[in-house]
């Protein structure tokens, strides 16, 4: 491994944690070089909802390259980008009466999110966008000022302004009322708060910790911006295609919000695409205000729309998904009342899902033991205090078992020490 440590930058992290050279992957396992196998309970961050080479979207890949389809495209039109749009709004939106244009900002979340962060300023006219403790939104700088971890922030050099943070659901743990403190400084013309543009929330925050907002708490807020006059943008990156049960991760909320993002699972295959959906009626770009090279992957468009037809014309992915991360929760919630000295705290919603630890030190080495058993998961939280799963949706219950059998192990060797 030393080309690594002396050509590859400092930044790297997710190699630290599984220093292993990985080589395959099928399904939600991937295999090191010398043939070890790893179960996967990280997904690509949640960018491979339907498992590694999938083999449905693999032979939909391996065709179009196969017979030359085009690959880059800039925002041209192609048969691969109708076929996407059409499966999207036919498979996807229509079904729930969802009226949005679709924005190709870019090949990851974080240009997802700029492009909305942009549009917002553009059609209000004002600077300042609300955002909530503990989010995180991207590492681009847009992004960064909406995100909240410190280190991450840091990381920008220079001063992220024109956003205000707000507490997240449960961030006090229900001494106040919900958006007291939010709502007074939007009232109180003596506040100092600039009126927002918009709002951005994330309904359960994965790098912050898988915080999940109460579906009342989501309600809310929705409520409140329409009030007030304020967008409220929707970051699904990681929770949508189907993280959480449904589709989107906002469904069983009943909201509509005016921009949503999208980027990790919408590709299917794990291929760089991102989406921004925006109401018509804010769709006010003159053509190439916000452009990039890489906004027509065409690959990505092939695989993208067979995972929606494959997975999203019934809702068999959504049940099996929720019966998964309740099982997953029993288990959490099991360990929870194992180690009460602890002070273990479970948490999530479908099949994302968090176990707390007192600190990242503890949490880190639960994740360390986890790979010793053959087993990838990372942790998150503002200090690594959180054990993050987020298996593939297509992990069978098989698997779910023996990972979660590994995960009672390492917590076991952990917390007895």
């Amino acid at each position: 491994m030393s080309i690594f440590e002396t050509l590859e930058s400092e930044v790297r992290s997710y190699s630290r944690g599984w220093p292993v050279v990985f080589d395959r992957a099928q399904g939600s396992w991937l295999y090191s070089e010398d043939g070890k196998a790893y179960l996967d309970f990280f997904a690509g961050a949640g960018a491979l909802n339907y498992g590694h080479n999938n083999p449905v979207l693999k032979k939909a890949l391996i065709d179009y390259i196969s017979r030359d389809g085009v690959t880059h495209a800039l925002d041209m039109f192609t048969v691969a980008k109708r076929d996407f749009l059409e499966t999207l709004n036919d498979v996807i939106l229509k079904p729930r009466e969802m009226d949005y244009k679709v924005i190709f900002p870019g090949p990851g979340g974080a240009n997802a999110v700029e492009a909305a962060l942009k549009l917002a300023r553009k059609v209000t006219g004002k600077e300042s966008v609300i955002n909530f403790t503990n989010a995180f939104h991207g590492m681009t700088l847009g992004a960064l000022s909406v995100t909240g971890n410190s280190m991450k922030r840091g990381g920008a050099g220079i001063p992220l302004v024109h956003a205000t943070p707000m507490p997240y659901d449960k961030y006090f743990d229900g001494a106040y009322p919900d958006f007291l403190y939010f709502e007074r400084l939007l009232e109180d013309s003596g506040s100092g708060l600039n009126e927002p543009a918009a709002v951005i929330v994330e309904t359960v925050q994965g790098e912050g910790g898988i915080n999940a907002a109460r579906l009342e708490w989501l309600k809310g807020l929705s409520e409140l911006c329409e009030r007030h006059d304020i967008l409220l943008i929707l970051d699904d990156v990681q929770m949508g295609c189907g993280r959480t049960g449904p589709f989107f991760s906002f469904e069983e909320a009943g909201i509509k919000p005016d921009m949503i993002c999208l980027s990790k699972s919408i590709g299917g295959y794990g291929l760089p695409l991102a989406i921004t959906l925006v109401r018509p009626d804010l769709d006010v770009w003159s053509p190439g205000e916000h452009n990039g090279t890489f906004r027509g992957i065409n690959p990505a468009f092939v695989t993208a729309a067979e995972a929606l037809r494959t997975y999203w014309r019934d809702d068999e992915l959504e049940k099996s998904t929720k019966a998964k991360g309740e099982r997953v929760g029993r288990v959490f919630t099991e360990l929870v009342d194992s180690y009460p000295e602890s002070n273990l705290v479970a948490k999530g919603r479908g099949l994302a899902r968090g176990l707390e630890f007192p600190d990242g030190e503890i949490a880190g080495k639960v994740c360390a033991e986890a790979f010793e058993r053959g087993l990838l998961m990372e942790t998150s939280g503002p200090d690594g205090e959180v054990v993050k799963l987020l298996p593939a949706l297509t992990t069978t219950e098989e698997e779910i078992e023996q990972g979660l059998s590994i995960i009672k192990e390492s917590v076991g060797a952990v917390l007895s020490r």
